[in-house]
C-alpha cells in the first residue's frame, strides 16, 4: 500500500482542499470518514475514488476491492478528519448527480435550511420514510459539508438528493399531478387532514428561523401545521418533517 508521509505531498494537499465546498465542486470530490459511511459508499458503484487509511488502523475486509488505498501518518489523517475521534478511514467520492426515476411519487423537498446536522438527519428521515428523492433549494446547507454526511448516515447513497431551485421543482411536480405540501403557522392543522395521501406527495420544510418562503409556500395545494401542545415555542425542522412524512404516508 502506498504512504504518504509528509503535508506537501500533491495528492494530499488536493484531499486537504476538499474540506472546502468550492473545492470540492470544481474537483468533482468530496470526503467521508468513518467505516459506516464508507462501507455504504463501497455498495455504490464507481463513487469511491480512493480509500484513505491511518497507520494506527486497517481494515482487511475492503482488500477486495480493486480501489486505490493510501496509507497516512497519524497526523496527517488527524489533519484531514473532522471528528475528534478518527476511526482510521476516508474515501474520496464522486459527486453524483442522479436524477429520480419517472414513477417517483414521494418528494422531499428543502427550503434555505442552515445547520448541517439538521439536513442530514432530514434526508436520513426521507430514507426511513420511504421518500422518492430529496430537492434541495438555493440557500441550503452543502449536502458533502462533513457533519451533514454524519447526520444522514449514507442516506444519500440510497435516494437522489438533488440541488435544484425549488419553484422549478414545483412546477415540474405540478405538471405531473403531484400534491404539493406546505409547511406554514397559518395552515391548516395536521389532526384536521382527512385521510392519508400515500399514493403521491411533495413535502416542503423551510429554513430553521423564518420558514418556508411565501413565494414557495404560494405555490402549494395545501398548507399545513403541526399543533404544539406543550410549551416549545417549536419542532426542530428535521422532528417535525419526520412526523409529517409518516402521517402523509397513512401512518
Amino acid at each position: 500500500m502506498k504512504r504518504i508521509e509528509s503535508a506537501q505531498n500533491p495528492t494530499y494537499k488536493e484531499w486537504h482542499k476538499l474540506l472546502r465546498r468550492k473545492s470540492r465542486e470544481k474537483a468533482g470530490l468530496y470526503l467521508i470518514e468513518g467505516p459506516h459511511l464508507v462501507g455504504e459508499a463501497l455498495k455504490e458503484p464507481g463513487v469511491v475514488h480512493t480509500l484513505i487509511f491511518n497507520e494506527s488502523k486497517a481494515y482487511k475486509e475492503w482488500d477486495e476491492y480493486d480501489i486505490p488505498k493510501i496509507q497516512l501518518t497519524d497526523s496527517l489523517f488527524q489533519k484531514l478528519s473532522t471528528t475528534e475521534t478518527p476511526q482510521g478511514v476516508l474515501a474520496v467520492c464522486r459527486l453524483q448527480s442522479v436524477a429520480p426515476p419517472e414513477t417517483a411519487k414521494r418528494f422531499l423537498l428543502i427550503d434555505r435550511v442552515q445547520d448541517p446536522g439538521n439536513l442530514g438527519t432530514l434526508i436520513r428521515t426521507a430514507d426511513a420514510a420511504g421518500m422518492d428523492a430529496v430537492y434541495l433549494g438555493a440557500g441550503t446547507v452543502d449536502l458533502y459539508n462533513q457533519k451533514t454526511l454524519r447526520s444522514a448516515q449514507g442516506s444519500h447513497f440510497h435516494l437522489p438528493v438533488v440541488q435544484q431551485p425549488l419553484e422549478q421543482v414545483l412546477e415540474d411536480l405540478k405538471k405531473k399531478g403531484i400534491p404539493i405540501i406546505g409547511t406554514s403557522l397559518n395552515g391548516q392543522r395536521l389532526e384536521d387532514i382527512e385521510g392519508p395521501m400515500a399514493s403521491a406527495f411533495a413535502l416542503i420544510v423551510g429554513n430553521e428561523g423564518e420558514g418556508v418562503h411565501p413565494d414557495i409556500l404560494a405555490m402549494t395545494d395545501m398548507n399545513v401545521k403541526i399543533p404544539i401542545f406543550g410549551r416549545a415555542e417549536s419542532l426542530n425542522v428535521a422532528v417535525a418533517a419526520g412526523i409529517l412524512m409518516y402521517r402523509l404516508r397513512g401512518i
